[in-house]
């Protein structure tokens, strides 16, 4: 029987494997029992079949081929020291983000108007949901939490466990702001977190203050100027510039001690940039324009070049078009990766769920009404039309591929209705309000009509995501494979982290390859990879040992 999840590791037997005799090393919750699978000290190697589906068409008719490739995966266990660097650390997402896990770190509780509540990681996909491991049937037994034995049931582990990942108490934070506010009063003026709590935590964040940024007028909101008192010399992007968010990178690596570092843009909206051929279009004319000081290069993207020649994973959590087609281009040939667009934590997060299930049960989808209003500073900076026209596009594109999909209830060209509005309220601080109108057509000419009015609290659901996309961005650095048939060395994932799709409203997918926007897909496709990489299939909902008997 292979251990428990809560059972102690230590060593494997002569040919790499794991016996019910021994115990795995102390960083594995559990180990793989299978000739596909191998442990040393420093790595998981494993041999995964992945099986797919091909169709073509054929003198009139569709011919389906399965297709079977097997692939060598090799897994980094030693976990590193890692370094969080934010862009916009000063901002309601960096301040609470940093406050929350200052929190956890500490393991502490305080006093709100509801009662004693303490640190947790709820909101992360990572640290707050599990997944199923597998089954034990039959006449065998599964010892649960409680050490009572327990058969024909899931055995579910928490999602960190499956793979040796970074635990976010862990990570050290630090970044860059235009505004030169310590983390303590920034936390004060976002206005996110309760006064018992940010009471504990205060001369710790006190201590914390960002470096200076850039600052490129023309791309964020004119209103945002007052903050900008922490910002380094130039208007425009230049090779300055990047040479200083590099330099940056490595004294924080230096001076924490750190083995690699993950960059994410926290910070405002900005508008999208015009892709100009000749300064957007290749690798080399992008890093002409920022030495030449070109106006249409963002500040985003001057962070994007930076990480990318620094060889440190970037992120991009707003919905602007960071990545430029110069800027995927010169990650790929510096083997470097990059993740976005747009955290999906509100209400998109509930519109990609609800439109999947509409779909996929048959309704016929036929107009999305989706309003906002926010009173936190991304609001004040999405109250410019050109900064709301950035965060509009990433609302509306989470249907596409959906509709896409469905060639029975949408023909060629058809798409429903769908309109997004957002409206700067300062009252309601952090706590946005989302209403949505979901319109469709059902049986014999019929209508539903779905209304949703939703309470978000925008740093509260962001904040998890943030910790989320560095965890895994972080793993994927651990993670490479090869064909098994060849004798290609291992290699890392393409440059563009598309399996970071869960996390973000429009996700960045490699050149050519298709945009999957269904979260349930997404989460999926997560899952799934992981479990490849400790030579596990897919986990399978059929069930037959307990319908076919």
């Amino acid at each position: 029987m292979a251990p428990h999840a809560d059972m102690a590791l230590t060593s494997p037997n002569s040919n790499g494997h794991f016996n019910s005799a021994t115990s795995p090393p102390k960083d594995l919750s559990f180990v793989v029992d299978s000739p596909n699978v191998e442990y040393t000290d420093n790595e998981i190697l494993s041999k995964y079949t992945y099986r797919t589906t091909a169709v073509t068409w054929d003198g009139g008719k569709h011919v389906v081929t399965p297709k079977e490739t097997v692939y060598n995966f090799k897994v980094d266990r030693r976990i590193p020291k890692v370094g969080m660097m934010l862009v916009g650390w000063g901002g309601n997402n960096g301040s609470t983000v940093t406050a929350g896990i200052i929190a956890n770190r500490r393991g502490l509780a305080w006093d709100s108007r509801e009662g004693p509540r303490s640190a947790n990681y709820y909101g992360s996909v990572l640290m707050g949901s599990t997944i199923k491991l597998g089954t034990r049937a039959g006449s065998g037994k599964v010892m649960n939490k409680t050490g009572t034995g327990v058969s024909n049931k899931d055995f579910n582990i928490p999602f960190h466990n499956i793979l040796p990942m970074v635990h976010p108490n862990d990570l050290v934070i630090g970044g860059w702001d235009i505004n030169n506010m310590d983390l303590s009063r920034a936390m004060d003026r976002a206005g996110v977190l309760e006064p018992t709590l940010k009471a504990q935590i205060r001369k710790e964040m006190a201590s914390m203050v960002p470096l200076p940024s850039i600052y490129y007028p023309d791309f964020i909101a004119a209103n945002q100027e007052d903050r900008a008192n922490n910002i380094l010399s130039g208007s425009t992007a230049s090779m300055a510039h990047v040479d200083q968010i590099r330099q940056d990178i490595r004294e924080f690596k230096a001076q924490n001690g750190l083995d690699k570092v993950i960059v994410q843009w926290t910070a405002n909206t900005e508008r999208f940039s015009d892709i100009i051929p000749g300064v957007h279009d290749t690798a080399d004319n992008l890093l002409k324009a920022i030495a030449g000081g070109h106006p249409e290069v963002s500040p985003s993207t001057v962070f994007a070049v930076a990480c990318i020649l620094e060889g440190t994973p970037f992120i991009n959590g707003s919905p602007q078009n960071t990545f430029v087609p110069g800027a995927i281009a010169l990650a790929e040939r510096h083997d470097a990766f990059i993740g976005g667009d747009d955290f999906k934590s509100g209400q998109t997060k509930m519109k990609s769920a609800l439109v999947d299930f509409m779909i996929n049960a048959g309704l016929k989808l036929t107009s999305i009404a989706s309003y906002n209003h926010l009173g936190n500073n991304d609001g004040k900076n999405l109250s410019a039309q050109k900064q709301f026209r950035s965060k509009e596009i990433s609302k509306s594109n989470v249907v596409d591929d959906m509709v896409e999909a469905n060639s029975v209830l949408y023909k060629e060209g058809e798409h429903p209705n769908h309109t997004v509005v957002i409206k700067y309220m300062p009252a309601v601080g952090d706590s946005k309000r989302a209403l949505d109108e979901y319109y469709s057509e059902i049986f014999m000419g019929g209508h539903q009509t779905i209304s949703i009015f939703n309470v978000c609290e925008d740093s509260l659901l962001a904040s998890p995501l943030i910790i989320d996309l560095v965890l895994v961005a972080e793993m994927m650095t651990r993670i490479q494979w090869r064909l098994q048939t060849g004798d290609d060395d291992y290699k890392g994932f393409h440059s563009v982290l598309s399996i970071l799709s869960y996390m973000l409203k429009a996700p960045l997918t490699p050149p050519g390859t298709p945009v999957v926007n269904a979260l349930a897909k997404q989460r999926s496709a997560l899952i799934n990879i992981f479990r490849a990489c400790v030579g596990l299939e897919p986990e399978s909902d059929m069930t037959l040992e307990h319908k076919l008997f």
